[in-house]
Order: structure tokens, then C-alpha cells, then sequence
């Protein structure tokens, strides 16, 4: 059965509706529902500003105002005819809900969408350079391993799925960089518009992380750093995408093979996609978790250092 194109959503919580969308009226169409919830899975700030903070990133900004807010308990120094100021505790995320309801309360509902635009900007390229190098890499081993080496045929997911991932990644690292740093950080003077995503390019490729002045790129020091964290990002995507479709092709045949045989439906299928699908992304979400830290760690030491 042919493939439908993958076309990116507008916003995250698109790609969420969409991915529920795929698996009720085209649940044969296993890739596009992988290649939303991929990019649905790239979207999560709450995730990278947890591991930013763990890696020393402080968000404690110096305020306007100084004042603190009427919901936090205030524990600070008492300014003359302004009040006391934030408690550190107020800055301190401490779990995944925390974060989602103080990047709402401090910086805004739309906050937890920083970083959409490259995360579509990423998913576009990443979706037309893994799913298609996926499907013919397997689909030449698997012939290669029927004429001529039989015992390869059971790896042919995880051997394509390494190299179509390691394609995608080293061809989008910078976007990838960008969206990471986006997330990381946040805005730090009262007012102005954060950096977007081609600013915070621009400021990995300057010796000063001059976000706001990108001409000044005299001190350059090469258009290599636009690949920081590649090695790290590969180490993650790589095991993720060898673990998942060896997990997941063998075990969604096994189980249309036990629920149908011959005599398969769309809730059949539907089902078994979902379910496989389930399995295999947390396998391999919890088997590259120490990785993925890695990652967000190595791709903002940079912009850390040179805010110190």
C-alpha cells in the first residue's frame, strides 16, 4: 500500500491531534504516525529546561520590577518601597508539572512553545531524510539477505534505522543546536523579543554570543560549531532509532499474526500499531534518557561559559 506524504503541523498540540488523527483513518500508515510523534517528541521544552537546570543553568534573572510575584513565597532582600523580592525557590523547577506552571506564570502561555518554529523547521528535513532512507535501506537488505545471507534478514530494522537516523541527524544538527538553546534559556530582559532561531545561529557562530548585534561576526570561529553536540545528538537518535524499529517490526507482525492471520481490519491493525508503537517508544526513550541529557548538556556549555 502506497505511503501518504508527511506533512508537518503548524503548532505541537497539532501534532498531537494529527498523530490521533493518522492511526483512525489510515492506521496501515505506520511511518507517518512515527514520523508525528518524532517531532511531537522534539517539541517538549519542559524536558530540556529540567536538564539545562541540572546542568547549572540558573533561572533567576534580575527583574525589572524586583518585585516578587503574588503567588511565590517571598524570601529575598527587602528593597525600599518595592517589597521583598522572589525566594531562590521560585526559580527552582522541581519536576515536569513545576516546570509547566512556572514558565506559564513567569514568562507566559506561549513560552512553552519556544523553540516550534525550528522544531518544524527540523521535522521537515529530518521526516524526508529518515523515513524514506529507512524504507529503502531495509527494503535493499532484506532483498540482499534473501539471495544471498539469510541470517542478516531479522537485523535489517536496526541496521537501517542507524543509518537513516545518522543521516538525519548530521544533516540537521544546527537546527537542532538552535532549538535546544532555544528551549534552554529564558528571556532574560524585561520586554524584549528572544532570539529566533536563525539569531541564535548566528550567536553560536559568534565568540561573544552576540544575539543581539549578529554583524558583529569578525571573531567567528568557524562554521564547525553549528555541529556542537553532533556526536552527543547521534549517540541518542542513533540507539533510539535501531532500538525502536528492531522492537517494533518483529513484535507488530507477531501480534497481527496472533489477533488476525489473514483476516486483518483497520481496529486490528490500528491496535496493534498503537500498541507496538507504545512498547517500542518507551524502550527505547528509557534506554537513551541518559543520552539525551548528554546532549542538551554538551549543546548549551558553550552559551554558559561565555555568560559567566
Amino acid at each position: 500500500m502506497e505511503k501518504e506524504a508527511t506533512t508537518p503541523r503548524p503548532v505541537c498540540a497539532q501534532e498531537a491531534l494529527a498523530l490521533l488523527n493518522c492511526a483512525a483513518e489510515n492506521p496501515y500508515d505506520r511511518d507517518k504516525c512515527l514520523a508525528l510523534l518524532d517531532a511531537l517528541r522534539e517539541c517538549i521544552a519542559q524536558k530540556t529546561r529540567l536538564q539545562a537546570q541540572a546542568a547549572g543553568v540558573v533561572y533567576n534573572p534580575i527583574w525589572s520590577d524586583f518585585r516578587c510575584y503574588p503567588w511565590c513565597n517571598p524570601g529575598g532582600l527587602k528593597l525600599s518601597g518595592l517589597g521583598p523580592s522572589c525566594s531562590p525557590e521560585c526559580f527552582q523547577y522541581r519536576g515536569t508539572m513545576d516546570v509547566f506552571s512556572k514558565i506559564t506564570r513567569q514568562e507566559g502561555i506561549f513560552r512553552l512553545w519556544r523553540g516550534t518554529g525550528a522544531s518544524l523547521a527540523l521535522a521537515v528535513p529530518t521526516v524526508g531524510i529518515y523515513l524514506p532512507s529507512y524504507d529503502l535501506l531495509r527494503n535493499w537488505i532484506e532483498e540482499y539477505s534473501d539471495h544471498s545471507y539469510p541470517k542478516l534478514r531479522p537485523y535489517a530494522p536496526l541496521i537501517a534505522g542507524s543509518i537513516a537516523r545518522s543521516l538525519a541527524c548530521i544533516t540537521c544538527s544546527p537546527i537542532e543546536l538552535a532549538r535546544t538553546r532555544m528551549q534552554a534559556f529564558k528571556q532574560s530582559s524585561g520586554g524584549a523579543k528572544p532570539p529566533g532561531m536563525w539569531k541564535t545561529m548566528l550567536g553560536v557562530l559568534s565568540s561573544r554570543q552576540s544575539i543581539s548585534h549578529p554583524e558583529n561576526l569578525q571573531t567567528a570561529r568557524g562554521y564547525h560549531l553549528l555541529w556542537t553536540g553532533m556526536g552527543a545528538q547521534l549517540a541518542r537518535d542513533v540507539p533510539f532509532s535501531a532500538i525502536c524499529w528492531m522492537v517494533l517490526e518483529p513484535t507488530r507482525r507477531h501480534l497481527l499474526g496472533l489477533l488476525a492471520g489473514e483476516q486483518s481490519n483497520a481496529a486490528v491493525i490500528m491496535g496493534a500499531n498503537f500498541s507496538t508503537g507504545f512498547i517500542a517508544g518507551v524502550i527505547s526513550s528509557g534506554a537513551t534518557c541518559p543520552l539525551d541529557v548528554a546532549k542538551t548538556r554538551r549543546q548549551i556549555e558553550a552559551s554558559r561559559a561565555l555568560d559567566r
